[in-house]
């Protein structure tokens, strides 16, 4: 039996009769998420002549549909695709031609461009299964490989990231091991379980402890986050930092945060009087988590300590290594963060070859990101990737400029990152176009190629592109023509 079907099938046996998983509209035990994962796994004729192992993605809001699909897959020794939920239909074809995707498992409303219906996912109805054309050619799978998650690379591309069974068990227990998970501790998860903040510290590592994952979809709102809380007693808090920004502004009940004895933000910088404020709301001190998409979880501060104290000269403190995890970065002076892991992918199914250009010849991974390790505690200091990292997405701004230029009546465009009202990051861009051409035919263009978080908030029509001393577009000057408050 493959390691994640094996590691699914001890959990959901060992833990029969505890609460396993929760959505608004499901409660189900370890018993009930074994039963329906076993219905679930009777697929439908689309199997049928496939060809070597069948892979199949899955596009879905976090539901107990979407957990009972996945463990349906691993039983049956399909590879699981996870895909982002925002992306548009274009982009979700393009993964499925470069991938060689047999199957998408999506909600019924979000039928895919081409494909033949093929049916329910059993008794949880929530969720279609659509057999997809293929045109004859398969890109080779590692023998290993077990799940595939999807990260930006530098192309704007989404990278297909293998990895195998035992990379994704391990990231499970030695989350678990470092974090202090326990049985009887209630997650509840307001990242997608597609993102790796959801995977990797909500959905094995539960089941490994035998806790309780409860899911939810929807904006973070103040009001969404207390009626969750409410409705499942959490224990752990899991969200980007959108959540705890919502959490702030709404001012919510303190008693609604009783329970809660872990907060946990990632996916991009927490403003530190976020964190401070969040702190006296709520009498909750967030945890900081630092993981790569390529490698997993690498760091976690279980015990945070006053939130003025979490940043300093170093840069933000990110908590100390998880086991499984050998780092090296800076000492006295920041350097690139480089990593080697435990669950750490194996490879890019789309891209070969550059996943394999960024590890040296000793193992370690080079992140791209910039930061001081102090014995075993991490201090982020920068990052080297033009990304827009915001919600736990990452925005290529090459990406959203290129589409941009595809209008005729655009002369040039730059894609950059600004802070909202809100002191969030938000996408920008400055465009320089012809006569005639305003911000909504340029929003609308940017809707009919790019998934909708990847739209630009702000825009601003200008008559040439400041440029710095060397020529280059001026980041600070473009930033002085887009206002938080100018949403085009």
């Amino acid at each position: 039996m493959a390691v994640l079907a094996s590691a699914f099938g001890d959990a959901l046996a060992l833990h029969a009769d505890r609460i396993a998983l929760s959505d608004p509209d499901h409660l189900l035990t370890y018993r009930d998420l074994d039963r329906l994962a076993e219905e679930a796994g009777r697929w439908p004729a689309a199997l049928a002549g496939a060809g070597g192992v069948v892979r199949a993605g899955i596009q879905a809001p976090n539901s107990a549909a979407y957990v009972v699909a996945l463990l349906a897959m691993l039983r049956q020794g399909v590879v699981p695709f996870l895909i982002d939920g925002a992306l548009g239909p274009e982009e979700v074809a393009s993964i499925a031609d470069q991938c060689s995707l047999d199957l998408l498992v999506h909600e019924a409303d979000r039928e895919p461009a081409q494909g033949t219906a093929a049916g329910a996912l059993g008794a949880i109805l929530e969720l279609r299964v659509t057999a997809l054309r293929r045109d004859g050619r398969r890109h080779a799978l590692r023998p290993d490989t077990e799940v595939c998650r999807f990260t930006s690379g530098s192309t704007g591309h989404p990278h297909c990231i293998e990895f195998s069974g035992s990379a994704v068990s391990q990231a499970a227990v030695n989350w678990a091991a470092g974090t202090g998970l326990r049985s009887d501790d209630r997650i509840a998860c307001f990242a997608a379980l597609s993102n790796g903040l959801a995977f990797n510290t909500s959905l094995l590592a539960a089941f490994h402890v035998g806790a309780s994952l409860h899911l939810t979809r929807g904006l973070p709102t103040g009001a969404h986050v207390s009626r969750v809380l409410e409705r499942t007693a959490a224990t752990w808090l899991v969200g980007f930092p959108a959540l705890y920004e919502a959490a702030v502004r709404r001012g919510l009940d303190r008693s609604v945060f009783d329970r809660v004895r872990i907060a946990i933000s990632s996916g991009a910088p927490l403003r530190p009087e976020t964190r401070a404020a969040f702190t006296e709301l709520t009498g909750v001190r967030i945890s900081n988590y630092y993981g790569v998409a390529e490698t997993g979880p690498l760091t976690f501060d279980p015990h945070p300590g006053a939130a003025a104290a979490d940043d300093g000269a170093d840069g933000a403190a990110l908590g100390t290594l998880l086991p499984g995890v050998v780092m090296e970065a800076g000492g006295e002076a920041p350097a690139e963060i480089r990593v080697r892991s435990a669950s750490m992918g194996s490879g890019y199914l789309n891209a070969p070859g550059l996943f394999e250009a960024r590890v040296g010849a000793d193992g370690l991974y080079r992140t791209g990101d910039h930061g001081v390790l102090r014995g075993r505690e991490l201090f982020l200091t920068g990052r080297t990737s033009r990304m827009i990292n915001f919600g736990g997405r990452k925005v290529d701004p090459v990406e959203v400029g290129n589409v941009l230029r595809l209008l005729p009546a655009v002369r040039d465009a730059v894609v950059f990152e600004v802070t909202d009202r809100h002191g969030s990051p938000a996408v920008a861009a400055a465009v320089v176009a012809e006569p005639g051409l305003d911000v909504p035919a340029l929003r609308a263009h940017c809707r009919t190629s790019l998934a909708e978080y990847k739209v630009p908030g702000f825009f601003r029509l200008v008559d040439e592109i400041p440029a710095n001393a060397i020529g280059k577009p001026s980041l600070d000057g473009l930033r002085r023509l887009v206002g938080a408050d100018d949403h085009g």
